[in-house]
């Protein structure tokens, strides 16, 4: 596979995905989903602890949020950007 095939290959994964996650997540089922992640992750407040241990993990949950928002609310190019580092 070429360079460039690679790259095409890898966008379309990508936005398959992207896919994936929105008719999940948009349906009135994910919605509920949606709304409990949201509290999980923290996603409307800090993940400070003093504890580091504690903080971590509430990093790791927001990454989640911030994961499922990005497919959720990015386009393809905004996506495909943030995915590949350009």
């Amino acid at each position: 596979m070429t360079p460039s095939e690679l790259i095409e290959a890898t966008r379309n994964f990508l936005f398959r995905r992207q896919t994936a996650y929105r008719a999940i997540f948009q349906s009135p089922m994910g919605g509920i989903v949606l709304a409990d992640m949201a509290k999980f992750c923290r996603a409307g407040s800090s993940t400070f602890n003093p504890d580091p241990y504690v903080a971590a993990r509430l990093d790791g949950r927001r990454e989640v949020w911030l994961r499922i928002q990005n497919h959720l609310q990015l386009s393809q190019e905004q996506l495909w950007k943030l995915q590949s580092g350009e």
